[in-house]
């Protein structure tokens, strides 16, 4: 099994300023207030799946279409020009709610901070912040509305919520650290298939499914080398796999 000091030199090769202009993390950096940067988050995480290269070309559309004031075009509640949009299984009229949601969300409380407080204070953490967006999807919401906000009791792995989570409690360079309601030790690995490879390979994961119970192995793994911080093996994980990857494919072309 890998040691802790040799995932530690991993951490600080990958986890840089560097890592942030391919990674979707990009989307979080350079708005002017806390409520951009968190709307901002949120929306990315949502769409984070499939190939990297086509999911942050859409984004980078969407926030076009939101004249780049992600925070003014949620209160401003009229997503007409969203008509239209889609990615993969996401339709128009998956995405089109969500952002009704949010609208409602931040009209009522102070958004998505304050929602996730409270859900971290109850039993069932992500069921409660997904019970908050099923209890308002209208019934035209297809397909696409439940694959980008996930039910956390089929047992998946929530890769994508744990994702925003990271961005939003830890701290910087490339993570924000601007929610503090929980620590940076609460935070549950986000699980992707380069992740989970690479854990499998470096013997810290021995369940085969990437699932919430493998989501769980993992982390308890990492906490035994950081208890205070066990997600910060995150960037060295991913960006080892996708560099492995990358190589094994550039092996093959020659």
């Amino acid at each position: 099994m890998i040691t802790k000091q040799e995932l530690d030199l991993l951490v600080e090769k990958y986890e840089t300023e560097e890592f942030i202009k391919d990674d979707p993390i990009r989307f979080i950096h350079g708005w002017k207030t806390k409520q951009d940067a968190e709307l901002a988050g949120f929306i990315a995480s949502l769409f984070a799946y499939g190939n990297r290269k086509m999911f942050i070309k859409k984004l980078d559309e969407l926030f076009e279409r939101a004249d780049n004031d992600i925070t003014g075009y949620v209160n401003n509640g009229d997503f007409g020009n969203l008509k239209g949009f889609e990615y993969r299984f996401a339709k128009d009229y998956d995405i089109i709610p969500i952002f009704e949601i949010l609208h409602t969300l931040y009209a009522e409380s102070k958004g998505l901070e304050e929602l996730f407080a409270y859900a971290f204070e109850q039993e069932n953490f992500l069921k409660t912040v997904v019970d908050y967006f099923y209890s308002r999807a209208p019934k035209t919401a297809g397909q696409g509305f439940y694959h980008m906000i996930p039910n956390p009791a089929n047992g998946g792995a929530m890769k994508r919520m744990n994702m925003f989570l990271r961005w939003m409690v830890r701290k910087p360079p490339v993570d924000l650290g601007i929610w503090t309601f929980m620590q940076p030790k609460d935070l549950l690995i986000p699980l992707d298939v380069h992740v989970a490879r690479v854990s499998r390979n470096m013997g810290l994961l021995t369940r085969k499914s990437n699932d919430f119970k493998a989501v769980i192995e993992l982390t308890e793994r990492l906490r035994g080398f950081c208890p205070e911080d066990p997600v910060k093996y995150d960037f060295a994980m991913f960006a080892f796999g996708v560099e492995l990857n990358m190589e094994k494919r550039s092996g093959k072309n020659e």
